[in-house]
């Protein structure tokens, strides 16, 4: 079985670390899947997602719309870096992603909103997108 969510954000990071742009502003360990706190900086954290079933297709098939936010931590350069890796995510995220095990019939690329710590002795800034998908899948 594919799981929708699973399989979205799996065609989001394979695309995130196969972008050079990206690849060169965030290792490929630092683009995960997980908690929304970074282990390591910068970092591109794939979490939250949210399903909306929305019934079966023409040929049998489950559609679900996916939702799946894309947070970017950055502590060196705090705001600079995290709206450059931004940029760069959103790029590399222009055009939907490859995927193998869905069809993603509809595409949102991300937008992103950036938060900078209000401890001045924090350098850290935290962007959030949001990519959104209408996937097409079978058990």
């Amino acid at each position: 079985m594919t799981e929708p969510s699973i399989a979205f954000q799996t065609a989001l990071r394979g695309a995130l670390i196969a972008d050079p742009a990206v690849s060169g502003l965030v290792q490929a360990d630092h683009v995960r899947a997980g908690s929304t706190r970074p282990d390591n900086s910068p970092s591109i954290i794939l979490a939250n997602p949210q399903l909306i079933h929305l019934g079966r297709t023409a040929g049998g098939e489950y559609m679900t719309r996916v939702y799946l936010d894309l947070h970017v931590w950055a502590i060196e350069d705090g705001a600079d870096m995290a709206r450059q890796i931004g940029g760069a995510v959103s790029v590399a995220l222009w055009d939907k992603p490859l995927a193998d095990e869905i069809g993603i019939d509809e595409y949102a690329r991300p937008s992103f909103s950036y938060v900078r710590d209000p401890d001045p002795e924090r350098a850290f800034c935290h962007g959030v997108g949001t990519a959104e998908g209408a996937i097409r899948w079978s058990v």
